[in-house]
């Protein structure tokens, strides 16, 4: 039905006849010429129909904004004065000599251009026109170019793309599981994957050495701007291959990736610890752009009669932890620093304590600050010292909980280098490496950090011995204090495993329940393995500079997991209830009625 796509046409095209479909963008009449803009995926071209056409002119003056038309005519260039540059055809335009209407369009009931307001609930109920606008399709269509790249540079390296079950069973991985009631085994349910994680690692057993899938995954949580129910994993394992080797293939594709489609060069990704990166600033995904850095003073506070402070300082799970604003003190008014206040709040922080540092050299008169007067003067001056504080520095403190401390001033860190514009570079890429296997509950539980099939970096017996000390062979790939990717070498041996589930709390007869088949295939020789996962849609979002990965997925669900478009979830007749064995409760009347 065409010969071209319209955004395709350049001057190297003139003179020749083409036939293009596509949607009326726009439609102008003047002084009897009709001009009409017709989009396709590729762009929009200027069509021109006058009335020596006749029938078709008259048909032109009959379309209006979306209808969908098949046009035949020959290219030809724009006077000087109407060369648009900001068009990828501005320099030349189509002089219709033959038109059809595919199908009329009634009035949209929002704008597609891409400069209109429009409200998210709006923009995803007509998700279909919605990604008629430019913006979407060139999000979707750089998508497309990313896993393009990611399946050549992976099928390079000798990867297989494999295939793994979408309905399976409940396995422990962090978030609950989407269910799916069996109508052939009575009250027995599927569970959709929230990774392929144990498949993959199967298929390492069963011998194929290294793995790919661009896999969809499925988990019932709590949503945020980057997170969806069901969302999209480069997944990837490889046997015979350690951490250094694992990093550096998939490193080499994200560079590939950036270098090809962006023209960045990421360079050579630094390594950092998760106990550094957590003590520095304050999160295990820390955003190397931002130049601020938390500086641990427990030890400074001890002893000061002032029980915010000294509480936590005497506490072996406490934290007090400065961070220092250079030049804070003109750049932060008071209202500022309350809103800083509150917004800490978020993350459990029952205020914000601070210092400006008007002049560090007068201890009594040049620090202003509520809290002063709690401080012994060689106390504030081992403050200062250790931060290295300046005149005009504003100084920020954080004194609870380790986590509850780590958490919010990391994130007041992210707030002050976005609100006040510090970033020192564009991208900032990191490996963060030397995880904790278990983090505590506060019922004293161990939960595993990553998942638990991660491997330790000690034996089982160390294991055992000090769950709570042990390291994993984790690693995260980090990208402006977003994790886009993360994995680990797996546990290849049983003794291990068990030992890991025995540390979980996870008895003999629920491993066996749960993940028997794993435990025997571990028995047949399993070969040394791990992998990575990366996040597709989270990678998409930050490469375009999107706000949400819900602009970079398709047909993507709310905050609330429904799909407005096709109002999914949606009831089902009692019959496909009675042969899934299922009988909805219905919600008792309250009393008073």
């Amino acid at each position: 039905m065409r010969s071209d796509y319209c955004g395709t046409l350049t001057a190297k095209d003139i003179d020749r006849e083409v036939t293009l479909c596509g949607w009326v963008d726009r439609r102008r009449d003047h002084g009897g010429v009709i001009f009409i803009d017709l989009r396709d995926r590729e762009g929009i071209v200027q069509v021109v129909f006058d009335p020596d056409t006749g029938d078709h002119f008259n048909l032109a003056d009959r379309v209006r904004g979306e209808y969908v038309l098949q046009v035949t005519g020959k290219v030809r260039a724009r006077d000087a004065a109407t060369v648009n540059p900001n068009m990828a055809t501005g320099e030349v335009e189509v002089y219709g000599t033959g038109l059809t209407i595919l199908n009329e369009a009634e009035t949209t009931p929002f704008p597609l251009d891409s400069h209109a307001s429009v409200g998210e609930d709006v923009r995803l109920k007509f998700r279909y026109l919605d990604l008629r606008r430019a913006e979407m399709q060139k999000g979707l269509k750089f998508r497309s170019k990313v896993t393009n790249l990611v399946r050549n540079y992976l099928d390079d390296q000798g990867f297989l793309d494999i295939e793994t079950p979408i309905l399976t069973r409940a396995t422990p991985e962090g978030a609950r599981d989407y269910l799916v009631p069996s109508r052939t085994h009575e009250n027995k349910f599927f569970a959709l994957p929230q990774s392929p994680q144990l498949f993959k690692q199967l298929l390492m057993v069963s011998g194929f050495d290294r793995y790919y899938q661009i896999a969809k995954c499925f988990r019932d949580e709590d949503l945020r701007a980057d997170r969806q129910p069901e969302f999209t994993q480069i997944d990837i394992e490889t046997s015979f291959m350690d951490e250094e080797g694992i990093m550096s293939v998939t490193e080499g594709m994200i560079r590939t990736i950036f270098q090809t489609l962006k023209e960045v060069d990421l360079g050579d990704f630094p390594r950092m610890t998760y106990a550094d990166a957590m003590q520095k600033y304050g999160s295990d995904k820390p955003d190397l752009r931002i130049p601020l850095e938390l500086v641990d003073v427990k030890d400074l506070m001890g002893e000061v009669d002032f029980k915010v402070f000294s509480g936590p300082a005497k506490d072996p799970k406490g934290r007090v932890t400065a961070l220092k604003v250079p030049g804070g003190n003109e750049k932060l008014t008071r209202k500022q620093i309350d809103d800083y206040t509150k917004f800490v709040g978020i993350y459990g922080a029952k205020g914000l304590a601070y210092i400006k540092v008007n002049d560090k050299n007068d201890l009594e008169e040049g620090l202003q600050s509520p809290i002063v007067k709690f401080l012994p003067t060689d106390v504030r001056k081992a403050i200062l010292e250790r931060v290295e504080a300046d005149n005009g520095d504003l100084i920020f403190f954080g004194a609870d909980k380790a986590t509850v401390v780590s958490e919010a001033l990391g994130a007041l860190r992210c707030k002050l280098g976005e609100d006040l514009e510090l970033y020192t570079c564009e991208w900032a890429p990191l490996w963060v490496v030397d995880f904790p296997m278990f983090e505590e509950e506060d019922d004293g539980s161990l939960n595993s950090l990553h998942h638990p099939f991660t491997a330790p970096s000690c034996s089982p017996e160390e294991l055992e011995k000090s769950p709570e000390t042990a390291l994993s062979r984790a690693y995260d790939m980090v990208l402006n204090g977003t994790e886009l990717g993360g994995g680990s070498i797996r546990i290849h041996n049983q003794t291990m495993q068990q030992a890991v589930f025995r540390a979980l709390g996870i008895g003999e007869e629920e491993q066996r329940e749960k993940f028997g088949f794993l435990l025997d295939a571990l028995k047949y020789g399993a070969p040394p393995h791990g992998g990575l996962a990366f996040g597709l849609d989270r990678l998409i979002m930050l490469m375009i500079g999107a706000g949400s990965i819900r602009d970079v997925i398709a047909f993507p669900k709310t905050q609330s997991a429904a799909c407005v478009m096709t109002d999914a979830p949606g009831a089902v007749d009692e019959q496909q209830l009675k042969d899934l064995h299922i009988r909805l409760r219905k919600k008792e009347k309250p009393a008073s009625e």
